[in-house]
């Protein structure tokens, strides 16, 4: 909102010290991302903004920066809320705190599920955020007709949408086949928001096919994981997103991007990070202080992770600690290690206040509509031809792996277990099953709600009967992660919202996670995060595998391998 003639009388007044600055942190040094230096002096904020740098300033409320090093407040540059698996005011309670004032969030994952009512959901709560949570419009739900969700949005849905106070533009454009074919809703998308940020998602796409896709609109890609690929974004004007999530960790292999030159044109984003990893590692300060000890240069990366997301969506309030900007501020004790001392929003210091939930669709609570199994539909034959799924730690990339599916059920003894997606829509009842190598889970079985990007119930095991009773529990939840042993639960998480989020306070969700990491590595699991990577598994945007409830995806060649 337009500051009115008031308001900028009283930051003439107060950034010309003719009358107390609302708040002034006191002998602060700031690091300037235009220059690199570290100036030192007071800061002084009027309501939300930055007046006075440079300077000695008095202040109605002081705070001793004395050892502190002030920076811009960090800016989450593409993120599912819905993967922190909490509702906004949750996600909030975990990243703030850690330094992230702002986040571009895509809602793709409520949006399958409900539709524009999920949207709305996420665009309403996000109103009553201290966190500035913007929303990139779904573009692609579903990500793509081999699938099943329970909503597909069209280019009037999104139009109808744009109006809304955090409306940004459009997210993520994840069918890049379709674009090339020149599918008709894609275009009437791409066409209403060319004068919007456009993101993209583009993995391993390059040559003609990543300029016909920049060529439309799209200015950004998260999914690059290697220096060549991203490289070549950069030369052809997109807008690198370094992602280091709980699954898909490209850091390591991006971090020499981020440079003095690039700095402008690279952004970081956690796209998807549960909130286990949130708590142990941190969010987007977990970023910065990794690319740092990876010999990125400092001030290169704090404007990446500031300044440089928030150009890239226009919000030009932001991103520098200098007068007339937006005082989101983060008290470090080390620059280099990014030790959090407090965090500033909207020049008032965040604390334990905690945002009032906002009150969910009803429908939103009841949408995992799916009969009971048995296990005799995990032990039969598998119809062929099909092929087995490998998977790795830290890439959402998956090979095809050079194994023979056994003839019926799994073979743990090889590690081939049997995967299986279940439509929970309401709108077919397709199940389809396969092999999946890399879970090292030699008993028991995993399943949960959560399966990228249509989100029906995805479980794997080396048992029919704990996968048969593993997904009826998780009909039964209403949604969430369960870990099954001998037809007995060993753990879980609850997802009702959606079948994607929790009610249940932060704290108790993080607890419940590192209940379910023990469970699954009792198990034998040898993954890290083994319900995220379960999750990514019928994703058919991602190569080169992936199962969804119509059967095994070559990725590749965008088709069907089996029914």
């Amino acid at each position: 909102m337009p500051a009115s003639k008031e308001t900028l009388a009283r930051r003439i007044d107060q950034a010309l010290g003719r009358t107390p600055a609302d708040l002034v942190i006191k002998d602060a040094r700031l690091l300037n991302l235009v220059t690199g230096e570290i100036d030192a002096g007071d800061i002084a904020i009027a309501g939300d903004t930055v007046v006075g740098i440079h300077d000695t300033y008095r202040g109605r409320v002081e705070i001793d920066g004395r050892g502190a090093v002030v920076v811009p407040g960090f800016v989450d540059a593409h993120v599912h809320v819905e993967s922190s698996l909490m509702a906004p005011a949750g996600f909030e309670d975990a990243v703030l705190p850690r330094g992230t004032t702002t986040a571009v969030c895509d809602p793709h994952e409520i949006a399958n599920v409900l539709g524009p009512d999920g949207i709305r959901f996420i665009l309403d709560a996000a109103e009553t955020l201290r966190l500035d949570l913007r929303v990139q419009l779904s573009s692609c739900v579903p990500s793509t007709a081999l699938e099943t969700s329970g909503a597909r949005l069209e280019a009037a849905d999104l139009a109808a949408l744009r109006g809304r106070a955090r409306a940004l533009g459009l997210a993520e454009v994840m069918n890049v086949p379709g674009v090339l074919a020149k599918d008709d809703g894609l275009l009437a998308k791409l066409a209403a928001f060319q004068d919007a940020p456009i993101d993209g998602h583009a993995p391993l796409v390059g040559g003609r096919d990543l300029n016909a896709v920049i060529a439309c609109g799209v200015r950004s890609c998260h999914e690059s994981t290697s220096l060549p690929e991203a490289r070549e974004k950069l030369r052809k004007g997109m807008h690198a997103l370094i992602r280091e999530g709980s699954v898909a960790r490209n850091l390591a292999a991006l971090a020499p991007l981020i440079t003095e030159t690039t700095a402008p044109f690279t952004a970081l984003c956690t796209d998807d990070r549960n909130p286990l990893d949130i708590a142990e590692e941190g969010h987007i300060d977990h970023l910065v202080r990794r690319a740092i000890a990876l010999g990125a240069p400092v001030t290169a990366v704090y404007r990446a992770a500031s300044w440089s997301a928030a150009q890239l969506y226009g919000l030009t309030d932001r991103g520098l600690v200098a007068p007339g900007r937006r005082a989101d501020l983060v008290l470090l004790d080390d620059l280099e290690t990014c030790a959090i001392r407090s965090v500033i929003k909207d020049g008032r210091p965040v604390g334990d206040e905690a945002a009032a939930p906002v009150a969910p669709p009803d429908r939103a609570l009841r949408s995992v509509r799916l009969a009971p199994v048995t296990p005799e539909l995990f032990a039969a034959p598998v119809p062929q031809p099909t092929a087995v799924i490998g998977v790795a730690e830290g890439t959402l990339l998956t090979e095809r792996v050079d194994l023979t599916p056994p003839a019926r059920g799994a073979d743990p003894a090889r590690d081939v277990l049997m995967l299986a997606v279940l439509e929970r829509h309401g709108v077919n009842g397709n199940v389809a099953r396969g092999f999946v190598h890399g879970f090292g889970l030699p008993r028991g079985a995993l399943a949960g709600s959560v399966g990228h990007d249509s989100h029906n119930v995805i479980v794997v095991g080396a048992d029919a009967g704990d996968m048969a009773a593993a997904v009826n529990r998780v009909t039964e939840l209403q949604g969430g992660f369960v870990a099954m042993l001998d037809g007995k639960v060993v753990a879980e998480l609850a997802l009702p919202l959606a079948g994607l989020m929790s009610l249940q306070p932060l704290a108790e969700v993080v607890a419940r996670l590192r209940h379910l990491r023990d469970a699954s590595r009792a198990l034998g699991c040898r993954l890290a995060d083994p319900f995220q990577t379960l999750a990514f598994l019928p994703l058919p945007v991602i190569p080169h595998l992936r199962l969804t409830d119509r059967g095994l995806v070559d990725v590749d060649r965008f088709r069907l391998l089996a029914a």
